[in-house]
């Protein structure tokens, strides 16, 4: 059990940064963005020639994060100057990326079990300082016999995804960040200031991407294979960790609402790990269950201020009632 939980957060930090590429564009943008599907697999697709090709992992992935960036500038460019539909631009730029990753790629799956991956460096790095042993052996004092591999991986991504939250934290809050955040909130208004929106909208879509990517790179590396496929609802499970992390957390400033996402995504891993468990479920089920998983994110606090508010609303009564009866009284 405890294993399968360490693998859901292991993944689940890695995908939060795809996460956060999707709180990007959805929530700050306010662009329904689906080339998230095509530009995840660009990012693994990318990675992967790079790799089998003799490139360093490290630039194999900043590769793979200037490609995303690529596909997204272009759906960008579709939807502000070629006067394409938001929701359109994205599904024409996913469905372009699907033949694009399949000729990168060259066939429907790269392997890349026996080449060296950017974790495979960080391992190397990692065997040197002996915190596995450690940490392991605190584990073993509460009785577990099964440790993970390694500690690396999870913890120096928990690193690296948190140190791309405060990046993006302090882009927002830039002079162009809080340009975005207004195009987001009304465009015709930061429009009439002056500023140039479409430039704007395409570099967020772009570095929303790029982040979408990077995420798809790194995931590509840790399971040791990019498959043309493995996009399939990818931005569903970006959606699901945006709003369970904020139906959780709260969004009440930018810098609290990014690490509800990174939390999310890490609950949306376990969730799905431990719904796989259950007996009658498969992993053919896992779509379905992601679907249920956004249902239950997006109706349960609606159901739940709905309750909060009828109550406030019984007591209110209560009390005008006990008031009117004292004053009757009297």
């Amino acid at each position: 059990m405890f294993i399968s939980m360490f693998g859901a957060v292991e993944s689940g930090v890695i995908y939060a940064i795809m996460a956060l590429g999707v709180y990007l564009t959805f929530r700050v943008l306010d662009f329904p963005d689906l080339t998230v599907d095509g530009s995840f697999v660009t990012g693994a697709a990318v990675a992967s020639l790079s790799i089998v090709n003799g490139v360093p992992p490290v630039f194999a992935t900043l590769l793979a994060l200037l490609a995303g960036f690529a596909a997204g500038c272009i759906t960008g460019l579709l939807h502000t100057k070629g006067k394409v539909n938001a929701l359109l631009s994205g599904i024409l730029m996913m469905t372009a990326l699907y033949s694009i990753n399949l000729r990168i790629l060259g066939s429907p799956t790269v392997s890349m079990l026996h080449e060296t991956t950017v974790f495979d460096q960080l391992n190397s790095i990692w065997s040197l300082t002996g915190i596995d042993q450690v940490l392991n052996g605190m584990l073993s004092m509460f009785g577990l016999d099964r440790f993970p591999k390694t500690w690396g991986i999870v913890l120096i991504m928990l690193i690296v995804t948190l140190l791309i939250k405060l990046a993006t934290d302090y882009y927002l809050k830039t002079e162009v960040g809080l340009a975005l955040r207004a195009i987001g909130d009304n465009k015709k208004m930061i429009r009439s200031l002056s500023a140039n929106t479409d430039n704007l909208t395409i570099a967020g879509v772009g570095l929303s991407n790029g982040l979408v990517a990077l995420s798809g790179a790194l995931i590509g590396q840790l399971g040791g294979f990019a498959d043309v496929n493995m996009g399939i609802g990818m931005i569903v499970v970006g959606l699901a960790s945006v709003i369970i992390g904020e139906a959780l957390f709260g969004t009440k400033t930018i810098a609290r609402a990014t690490l509800a996402v990174i939390g999310g995504a890490i609950i949306y891993r376990i969730i799905v790990t431990l719904a796989l468990r259950v007996d009658f479920l498969e992993t053919g089920d896992m779509k379905m269950i992601t679907a249920v998983i956004v249902i239950f994110a997006l109706v349960g606090p609606r159901i739940l201020q709905a309750r909060k508010e009828k109550k406030r609303r019984l007591q209110k009564r209560q009390q005008l009632s006990a008031q009117s009866g004292g004053n009757h009284h009297a």
